[in-house]
């Protein structure tokens, strides 16, 4: 992921059973620095586009794909609001069979939950939405024969269906319009920027306090 070159340095002192001193430090990538879209875009429906991510699909093929650059998956990513990529980006057809099939087990076909049918009357009217979760033994009364037998609008899901359902809800996205790419580039890199300090080395590094040479 591009990100991490985006990612300011940190001498940190060292942990390393091997070092030779106790002012040794190590640089690393400080991940305690966050970018996130500024709110004025946020809340600006025109700047995002919305996006449908396609089977097999994976961040860095979208991101070569809008931006024309796979490095930048992790813009896909934050402007999305997506922060676990595991959980939250919707699985092939293939790892989600594989996904329930461990979870559910043999009783992957079972039914997960009832839900409502839609029931109009004789004049289309809709008495009752599909998709609502219920008993199996809800019922209702006919509309259109009140000294009928009540009826039982109901079907049931399977574990599988469910499963299913809840990933292809992870399938629509908003992201950032191109034209607005390099605007939240320039304004990400003067966040990763550091600016003077006690700690200051350059713009890209700080260097936190040895508290192995700290005097109490």
């Amino acid at each position: 992921m591009g990100f991490f070159r985006e990612l300011p340095n940190l001498l940190y002192q060292s942990p390393l059973s091997s070092r030779t001193s106790a002012d040794e430090y190590i640089e690393v990538k400080n991940l305690f620095r966050r970018v996130k879209l500024r709110e004025d875009l946020q809340n600006t429906f025109t700047v995002f586009d919305k996006y449908e991510i396609r089977e097999g699909a994976r961040p860095d093929t979208v991101a070569d794909e809008i931006y024309g650059n796979s490095q930048l998956d992790w813009v896909v990513l934050i402007t999305a609001g997506i922060v676990n990529v595991r959980d939250e980006w919707p699985l092939s057809d293939r790892d989600l069979y594989d996904y329930a099939e461990r979870i559910y087990g043999n009783d992957l076909n079972a039914t997960h939950h009832f839900e409502t049918t839609e029931v109009k009357d004789n004049r289309g009217r809709l008495i009752l939405p599909a998709g609502k979760v219920v008993d199996q033994g809800f019922e209702i009364p006919d509309p259109d024969d009140y000294s009928a037998a009540n009826l039982n609008p109901t079907t049931g899901v399977s574990n599988y269906i469910y499963e299913t359902r809840k990933n292809d809800a992870k399938r629509s996205i908003f992201l950032l319009k191109p034209s607005y790419l390099q605007q939240f580039l320039n304004d990400m890199r003067d966040i990763m920027t550091y600016q003077r300090s006690s700690q200051y080395v350059d713009t890209k590094l700080i260097k936190t306090e040895n508290t192995r040479n700290t005097i109490l």
